[in-house]
């Protein structure tokens, strides 16, 4: 019964049509992604008026980094969520590179970020393939460097098989560092043109932190970043911090100005 109930609520999902589509004729900006965003009077709300986020505006130049912090609920996952296109804003605009992202092509839109979250997700498999995440045009050599880069080699290199080594489901003997460090090294490996950083070293011993401070900085350099703060550590070196409560931004500016 159990079974049947399960596969009842999959197939209801599978039955559910795509509420958000490519447009029939999807505006293709510059070959190259230059990473510039921009929010523009968004309002946006789950559910009919009740507004999670209210006329919300900014701009991140390319290869700027910017940061959101506030109390839970303020809205900050939420303007990650939208960026991608998960959900489609009521009433505003969100701009990549000056073109609206509903005129955009849903998978090269997506294919320009890499998400790194608090709750990384290890596939049973290898710890290659774990780090190409099944993009085959990613090569071996490509992901050793991206693993030296972010100081995950390391420990990747101490195991039995190296890269080969299996991964057991979610990552079963592997330390939260750990799987952070492969998180960063995937993000590394993809090459995004804009970087989303929902920070997770909360649960981490202070010398995986410095460890994941340094990878944290390498993934962000040249590239715009986005990081969703829980810590100061993390947002004191950003170009812009942005305060957001309740939805509305309160203030913005850089860490310094923020103090003052």
């Amino acid at each position: 019964q159990a079974a049947v109930i399960a596969s009842e609520c999959v197939f209801k999902l599978l039955d559910t049509p795509d509420g958000i589509v490519s447009p029939p004729k999807p505006k293709q900006p510059a070959e190259s992604v230059a990473g510039r965003i921009e929010f523009r009077n968004v309002w946006f709300a789950y559910k009919g008026e009740d507004w999670v986020l209210k006329d919300v505006s900014f701009i991140t130049e390319p290869g700027e980094s910017i940061a959101f912090v506030g109390a839970t609920g303020s809205g900050k996952t939420t303007i990650t969520n939208l960026l991608m296109r998960f959900y489609d804003i009521q009433r505003g605009e969100i701009l990549l590179d000056g073109v609206d992202i509903r005129q955009w092509d849903l998978q090269q839109l997506r294919e320009n970020f890499a998400v790194v979250l608090q709750d990384v997700f290890l596939f049973a498999g290898n710890v290659a393939a774990n780090i190409r995440l099944g993009k085959e045009s990613i090569s071996h050599d490509q992901i050793e460097w991206a693993a030296r880069e972010v100081q995950a080699s390391k420990f990747i290199e101490k195991m039995p098989q190296a890269y080969e080594t299996m991964v057991k489901e979610r990552g079963a003997g592997f330390s939260v560092g750990q799987k952070q460090l492969i998180s960063f090294a995937r993000a590394l490996a993809f090459d995004p043109r804009i970087l989303i950083l929902d920070e997770a070293t909360s649960s981490i011993d202070t010398e995986t932190e410095q460890l994941i401070q340094q990878a944290i900085e390498r993934v962000m350099a040249a590239r715009t970043s986005i990081i969703i703060a829980h810590r100061l550590s993390t947002i004191q070196r950003v170009d812009q911090i942005i305060v957001l409560h309740k939805g509305e931004i309160r203030e913005k500016g850089s860490h310094q100005q923020l103090l003052a």
